[in-house]
């Protein structure tokens, strides 16, 4: 069970930025985009031993608050959300671990405040733009987000799998789709749509950026991570920047599936 040390709000240029943060030691942000802060709890607590670890609900999601709602969730705009963040905080350089969209974020912030970031582990970024089939990539992530917006929930879900070579059974994706929803599960699955996943996909690193800095990128993909578009990605960043990727425990949400796993692997990465 989570027992976060602090609990705050930060106030940034267009919104207040909730956070999360545990421990003592060395600064670990772990970041998501749309996941939020408590997909992280389990591994935060387990880092949190040697760690002052924060996390985070990226801009637009749950508990971190626009003063626009209408306002798009870009890779810039979050990354400045965490440089505010690392630098209310304190206590840096920091290690970054970003997954998903929140990879995408992290690298964003290490090519613009790579004073604040020693270390960066980009675990799966859904970089679309990188791969040669990015025209029929950015296509379909159209029609997702059209079918999400006119109601069809279940129906984008099954594309979004669809687009990204993940298979689950049938009653593991009425899990996932399927049911009732609360209000904030649908307000964050709308904002998400309508306003990140568009410029998430969409953005192509720097990589003249990331190799001129001092900052250590890593690029993460999961052993079970197969065939999916994700570990395309992640490939195609790793080829980009002349580095070697490095495996981590599960798939896509190792983290979440097995964070004991998942900690262990991240230990050894950073002790390297």
């Amino acid at each position: 069970m989570s027992n976060p040390s602090t609990i705050a709000t930060l106030r940034v240029a267009d919104a207040r930025l909730y956070y999360e943060m545990r421990g003592n030691g060395p600064v670990a942000l772990l970041v998501g985009a749309p996941m939020d802060a408590m997909s992280f709890a389990p591994l935060a607590d387990l880092l949190a031993t040697d760690h002052t670890v924060i996390t985070t609900d990226p801009r637009g999601i749950n508990r971190s608050v626009l003063d626009d709602p209408h306002a798009d969730s870009t890779p810039q705009s979050r990354a400045a959300d965490l440089a505010g963040l690392l630098s209310h905080v304190g206590g840096g350089p920091a290690v970054v671990l970003g997954s998903s969209g929140g990879a995408v974020s992290a690298l964003a912030l290490a090519q613009v405040r790579p004073d604040l970031v020693h270390t960066v582990i980009a675990h799966e970024p859904p970089l679309n733009d990188l791969l040669d089939d990015r025209d029929r990539l950015h296509a379909a992530t159209e029609e997702i987000v059209a079918t999400h917006l006119r109601g069809d929930v279940e129906g984008a879900w099954r594309k979004f799998l669809e687009l990204a070579c993940i298979q689950l059974p049938e009653e593991v994706f009425q899990q996932l789709a399927g049911g009732e929803r609360t209000a904030q599960q649908v307000a964050d699955e709308h904002y998400q749509h309508a306003h990140m996943l568009r410029p998430t996909t969409r953005w192509r690193p720097d990589p003249v950026a990331l190799r001129s800095t001092a900052t250590r990128i890593v690029v993460g993909i999961g052993e079970e991570s197969g065939g999916q578009l994700c570990e395309r990605t992640s490939v195609a960043l790793a080829e980009l920047l002349d580095l070697e990727p490095t495996r981590f425990p599960g798939g896509h949400i190792g983290f979440v599936e097995d964070p004991a796993a998942f900690a262990t692997r991240l230990r050894a990465v950073l002790g390297r």
